[in-house]
């Protein structure tokens, strides 16, 4: 394969512009994914340590291969809102003795490892990561239950809405740990603590279970409420103590005497599995890029209104900046073509502005090609979406745009999403958004993902108040409209902004872009738990 040529000017005032706002970025990110890692804060940190209990990311720390990195899943759900920054939930992909696996840990010192609407969403997305790549699932459990504050303020209408829809999502977790055990993908519970009704299930689901002597506690309904439903007077041991569990119950598998030991016992359990991969091995003899990752920090920038070339990036994240261009003089607003990452191969869907009719069968076919050697398929976004107007769609535009959106949708391969810049409207579909599957998605600091750009939102409106006031034969309130106008730009930038996509568990994090290169690897290391197989059936075209 051809080596890129780079054309980034790494001296240039531009360059090194976009550089300064991505590093002020990303200490603003550093500084919340720290405030994520403090958990419930230094006095609720010192009450666990108090009674001999780790902290949530220490114990994962421990349960991991010596030297071994850690993925974690949407670090900063729950920023902006009623809920802790991380949401009390640490998800993510991590190796015990050689196997990788999904791990989820409840940290006690946030409202007691308490259910809420972001982590139970991040808990979801752990247990789709598990299924849908084959990844044994681990569990750190020590939860309060349901966290019954909710977040209706003063309207308890609304506080009952969102608590009946999280009964929903809590029910579903008991039957999608089941289900994995049906797939034979193991699922393996450590209880830390206590865990209370719906915390009681996950061990109840699982196929292993560890508890900690003098420590562990499950139960469906502690003291308080046993003694409010039946009147009986039980002591926290007799009715869910670890020991109890191991010997009179049969619930507990393994008793440990500690915290390290029941970790110890983790370990253990995973080294039986006798866990095989089923997907390709990657080529150990890779090379790393030719052009130096630590500049990608300087390709985007903050506005994302002036262009870049994605070739720039793909440069800098693909082995030796080795790219094969597949139809590079045709469409060549999407960039297509083979490369390889840390050793596995990868087919790249990259835009280079909006996609048009050629763009967009050029990238239908290609993803067709990929299916049939079976090679994983990475989409970096920036992309305006489909392009509009008389001329376009007499071209064809939304016929071919949706032959691209039916490749991606019936293509069986894996997909890796990255958005680097912007993703809007339909595009988004097209390059394998969040709704079209991928299995899994990452953002950029400076990213934005919306139905269309807050000034087109916001024109768009007055367009039809304007035209709504003049078919009633109304005055049209100008004053009114900027005012409203203003407004609905405003809401409309500060929701598209990547922060807040990620904050609400829209896709699996926010990444420094220096770590693309190795976040893909492991990424593409997770899917290949699973057979990566394409498909040559697709859908009924308009051709």
């Amino acid at each position: 394969m051809p080596v890129l040529e780079s054309k980034l000017d790494v001296r240039g005032e531009a360059y090194r512009t976009n550089r300064a706002d991505m590093l002020e970025a990303l200490e603003e990110i550093q500084a919340l994914l720290d405030q994520a890692a403090e958990g419930g804060g230094p006095e609720a940190r010192a009450r666990l340590a108090s009674r001999n209990k780790l902290p949530i990311r220490e114990r994962i720390a421990h349960v991991l291969d010596r030297d071994s990195p850690f993925l974690e899943i949407s670090p900063l759900a729950a920023w902006r809102s009623n809920y802790t920054v991380g949401s009390g939930f640490v998800v993510g992909i991590g190796v015990i003795e050689g196997v990788e696996c999904v791990i989820l840990g409840h940290d006690p010192s946030v409202r007691a490892g308490a259910f809420n609407p972001f982590n139970a969403k991040k808990l979801m997305r752990g247990l789709e990561i598990s299924r849908v790549n084959r990844m044994p699932y681990v569990q750190f459990v020590e939860s309060a239950g349901a966290d019954l504050r909710g977040q209706g303020g003063g309207d308890p209408e609304a506080a009952i809405r969102r608590e009946v829809d999280h009964f929903a999502e809590s029910g579903r977790l008991f039957y999608e740990i089941t289900e994995l055990s049906k797939l034979r993908i193991p699922t393996i519970s450590l209880v830390f603590g206590a865990s209370t009704a719906g915390g009681a299930y996950q061990p109840g689901m699982s196929d292993y279970n560890i508890f900690v002597k003098n420590q562990s506690r499950v139960f469906l309904g502690g003291p308080p409420l046993v003694k409010m439903a039946t009147g009986e007077d039980a002591d926290e041991e007799s009715l869910g103590g670890g020991d109890m569990h191991t010997r009179v119950s049969g619930l507990g598998d393994y008793l440990a005497r500690d915290e390290l030991d029941g970790i110890r016992m983790c370990r253990e359990v995973v080294a039986h599995l006798n866990w095989r991969k089923l997907g390709p091995e990657p080529d150990p003899d890779f090379d790393e890029p030719v052009h130096d990752p630590e500049e990608l920090l300087g390709i985007v920038t903050r506005d994302l209104r002036a262009p870049f070339d994605m070739r720039e990036v793909i440069a800098r994240i693909v082995d030796g900046s080795r790219f094969e261009e597949f139809k590079p003089l045709y469409g060549p607003t999407l960039v297509c073509g083979w490369a390889g990452i840390h050793g596995y191969r990868i087919g790249i869907l990259a835009n280079n502005g909006p996609l048009l009719s050629e763009s967009s069968e050029k990238a239908a076919q290609f993803i067709q090609l990929c299916n049939q050697i079976d090679v994983p398929l990475l989409f970096l976004h920036n992309i305006t979406g489909y392009i509009v107007g008389t001329d376009f769609e007499q071209a064809g535009i939304t016929k071919n745009g949706s032959k691209m959106i039916n490749a991606v949708s019936n293509s069986s391969v894996p997909h890796i999403t990255i958005i680097a810049g912007a993703s809007y409207g339909a595009g988004n579909y097209g390059m394998s958004g969040r709704a079209y599957g991928p299995r899994f998605t990452y953002i950029w600091p400076f990213a934005k993902i919306a139905v269309m750009g807050p000034k087109q939102m916001a024109g768009v409106m007055s367009i039809v108040g304007r035209g709504a006031a003049q078919r009633r034969g109304l005055d049209f309130d100008e004053e009114a409209d900027a005012k409203r106008a203003e407004m609905v730009e405003h809401w409309a930038e500060e929701r598209s902004k990547g922060l807040y996509a990620t904050s609400r568990v829209s896709d699996d994090g926010m990444i420094d872009p220096r770590d693309t290169r190795i976040v893909i690897a492991m990424s593409l290391s997770a899917c290949c738990n699973n057979r990566v197989e394409g498909t040559k059936e697709f859908g009924t075209w308009r051709m």
